[in-house]
């Protein structure tokens, strides 16, 4: 063997030995989240502060990385190729196949790739400020930026600039995992889940429907408005004129018990009233809460796409969909749901339907109504009356305490198959 091609060999492992680094990188660097890398860094591990800069940008890494992986191999491949054919003739061809596939395979892929799945923090630690290096090296980011026009031009869209590399479906499932291996409590899930959901929430499913609004005209006096409050144990109430779409504002308990001080009990509460905050029925949740809190007001009116009043949602009905229903010791409700003998259940016809999709495992379709009320409208096609029935998926649905033209109750049960009745 000459010199020049002992100096090949020397070239192919340390080629072999580069590539090996770059493919621990990929897997690693791929495998690491936002969060993991904040986390590190806070602990002020070494290497942290370069792995968050990589993974922030990920398309700034990943070509180069790849790149320069298959440049190696290609090259180390090449020179293989022709050390063994001078050495070995025309055997040489069969060997050099044989050690790039073994070889190459073993200790530039397999190894490196193992390893960074294990240990992928340590991994991720250690290349990080090698591939950030490289990164910054002129040629190199040259280069990602005309690999990255490359890729766009190949696969029309946005490339790697932009997404969301990590889901929410994906979120709530790490959730579910954590929760699996005692990470943390199931109370702390069920809080995860609901802060996703949060923002995927409008008004007009967690709003007081008009019907159950409590409100008072403004021409009543103070003491007939104080004992509609004390009846109904609020601090707060809604005042119209003409009618309940025409909402005057809000009157507090607190100016009623002043004005009953000042001895003004025949007084119209009109001259109490307060100016009322108006929202859209279909505003997100999770846009309102800070606009109240920023506002300091607890109550706002909901309103339809025709101006009407379809409800009011206070600041409690926004925070129990973080932590869950609120219940003090003056609210007196009926659970919303009944577990009964046989599996059946008894929902309170308020039930949003992914709630009970979520309850019964069922799939009840969604559409233009929120609760387990408006699915059975749906399904019937008029106003229900008391006791009538309508069959879905398997399943049995009856309306219960109908009062009008509302449901108040629904009672649900799991139909035989047909080959059990037979």
């Amino acid at each position: 063997m000459t010199r020049a091609e002992g100096l090949m060999v020397v070239a192919v492992f340390i080629l072999i030995a580069v590539a090996a680094v770059l493919a621990m990188a990929e897997t690693a660097l791929t495998r690491t989240n936002k969060i993991k890398a904040y986390t590190m860094a806070e602990e002020k591990r070494r290497g942290a502060n370069a792995l968050v800069s990589l993974v922030e940008h990920p398309e700034r890494f990943l070509n180069p990385v790849l790149f320069l992986l298959l440049l190696c191999h290609l090259v180390a491949a090449t020179l293989v190729g022709v050390v063994a054919e001078r050495v070995f003739g025309g055997l040489g061809v069969a060997i050099a196949t044989a050690f790039e596939v073994i070889v190459i395979f073993v200790a530039g892929e397999s190894l490196p790739k193992t390893y960074a799945v294990q240990h992928p923090d340590r991994a991720a630690l250690l290349t990080a400020p090698l591939v950030s290096a490289v990164v910054r090296f002129l040629p190199i980011r040259l280069l990602a930026r005309a690999l990255i026009s490359l890729t766009n031009v190949i696969v029309p869209g946005k490339g790697l600039k932009e997404g969301p590399y990590v889901s929410e479906q994906e979120l709530l499932a790490f959730a579910d995992v954590a929760v699996e291996e005692d990470v943390i409590e199931r109370e702390e899930r069920q809080l995860i889940h609901s802060i996703i959901e949060f923002g995927d929430t409008v008004v007009r499913e967690v709003m007081i429907p008009r019907p159950d609004m409590v409100a008072i005209e403004a021409r009543a006096s103070v003491n007939d408005a104080m004992e509609v409050v004390m009846a109904a144990g609020y601090s707060r109430i809604p005042v119209y004129e003409q009618g309940i779409d025409d909402i005057a504002g809000l009157l507090y308990a607190k100016d009623l018990m002043r004005a009953v001080r000042d001895k003004r009990g025949e007084a119209p509460v009109r001259e109490l009233v307060r100016e009322a905050n108006f929202v859209p029925e279909t505003k997100r949740v999770a846009e309102l809460l800070p606009e109240m809190q920023k506002q300091k007001t607890h109550m706002a009116i909901v309103v339809d796409e025709h101006g009407g009043t379809a409800g009011l949602v206070t600041l409690e009905d926004l925070i129990e969909e973080l932590v869950g229903e609120i219940v003090d010791e003056y609210d007196v409700e009926e659970p919303p749901i009944e577990p009964l003998p046989g599996g059946d259940v008894r929902v309170n016809a308020r039930m949003p339907i992914d709630e009970l999709n979520d309850l019964l495992e069922a799939e009840f379709p969604e559409g233009d109504y929120d609760t387990v009320g408006g699915l059975v409208y749906f399904l019937l096609g008029h106003v229900p009356a008391e006791g009538e029935t309508v069959d879905y998926d398997g399943r049995r649905l009856r309306a219960e305490r109908v009062q009008g033209r509302r449901i108040g109750r629904v009672h649900i049960s799991r139909l035989e198959p047909v080959s059990d009745r037979e």
